[in-house]
């Protein structure tokens, strides 16, 4: 049976039962992946709801680094806009990760239902996106994998909280190794990533500029159905403020976009700078409703088979080494290939993609 507070008998952090379903009452499956299953439950002696994370053990073979790694980042953060790592538990044949229950739904179906959506409210959901990466970074702690899919609301309340989900590819900086690994989901992922250089918590912050992006046109600032034309834009920090889509969008927030949209990631913004800024911290973001053009922007653009696509590591590396582009970057990045109408750039249809999703 399960040691019902503190650790296990052996030290660990992990508490063992033969039998979950002792403990928690499953309700429903909330969604899969590769590697894992995601269940609603309640909590039999608390009527808490709680999110689990279900992972079989002969799925972990070979990962156990992941998980571990995962685990270990979960287990010492703690902010009002993450989503807690509440207990662990491992029965012989599973893995189980009790997760903090949200249950407000994805940012991007949020913003299609509303029926007025704002520059401001933009603002505020990036500002509580940033608040909780300058947190993790803070703690020496990269992301790596920040996009709309891993962005929740906490409750389906009007006023909810945004809550950071999804810390499989997250990484402690200073652990002895320099982070090169090329992961990440390719239209949100830094040039400095794709060139498979060292790179740094400033990644992140690109990937906050190419989801704030989004927010307020609707559309990827990188698209094109070749993926070395795709990577080549990314490379080159290749993006544009397309008319008419931006013509009713601040100046302000075009200059906060491309602060964190810096190709060069010692120019670029930090989390804190990016607070700072006056479309984040002043009354620079505009007021007028732009729901109509985002919202069908957002339908059009990025059906949920279309923006789940991820790439792990290997994935990632085979990918650009097929396309020729591990080794020679240098040479294909010479011919622009930019792609200015976003009717063009942003997907018509679901794209099949080499690559693993992650859990």
């Amino acid at each position: 049976m399960a040691k019902e507070n503190g650790e296990s008998s052996d030290g660990s952090w992990k508490k063992h039962v033969d039998d979950i379903k002792k403990i928690f009452d499953f309700k429903e499956v909330l969604g899969t992946g590769a590697f894992s299953e995601v269940v609603m439950a309640r909590e039999k002696a608390t009527g808490k709801m709680v999110a689990i994370k279900c992972i079989p053990k002969k799925a972990l073979k070979g990962k156990e680094t992941s998980i571990e790694n995962e685990i270990a980042v979960l287990r010492k953060i703690k902010h009002e806009n993450i989503v807690a790592l509440e207990d662990i538990y491992e029965s012989s044949n599973h893995l189980y990760l009790i997760m903090q229950l949200v249950s407000g739904g994805e940012l991007f179906d949020r913003i299609v239902e509303k029926g007025f959506y704002t520059e401001m409210d933009a603002s505020r959901l990036i500002r509580q996106v940033l608040d909780a990466v300058n947190y993790l970074h803070s703690m020496g702690i990269v992301h790596r994998d920040l996009k709309p899919e891993n962005l929740l609301y906490f409750s389906p309340h009007d006023d909810s909280k945004i809550m950071i989900s999804d810390f499989g590819l997250s990484k402690m900086e200073g652990t002895g190794d320099v982070m090169a690994t090329a992961c990440g989901t390719p239209g949100y992922v830094a040039p400095e990533v794709l060139a498979q250089k060292p790179y740094s918590k400033a990644v992140d912050c690109w990937s906050i500029g190419v989801i704030a992006y989004i927010l307020l046109c609707g559309y990827p600032p990188f698209y094109d159905e070749n993926d070395s034309k795709l990577f080549e834009q990314i490379l080159k920090a290749d993006y544009e403020f397309d008319a008419p889509y931006w013509d009713d969008i601040s100046d302000s927030a075009k200059d906060f976009i491309s602060c964190l949209m810096e190709k060069d990631p010692e120019k670029r913004f930090t989390c804190d700078q990016a607070l700072q800024h006056p479309w984040i911290a002043g009354d620079t973001a505009l007021c007028k409703n732009i729901h109509e053009s985002v919202s069908r922007q957002m339908r059009k653009n990025f059906a949920k088979s279309k923006w789940r696509q991820a790439f792990n590591a290997t994935a990632v590396i085979r990918h650009m080494r097929r396309l020729q582009l591990g080794t020679s970057f240098g040479s294909s990045i010479h011919s622009n290939n930019s792609v200015s109408n976003p009717q063009s750039r942003a997907p018509a249809k679901s794209q099949s993609v080499d690559c693993a999703p992650i859990c």
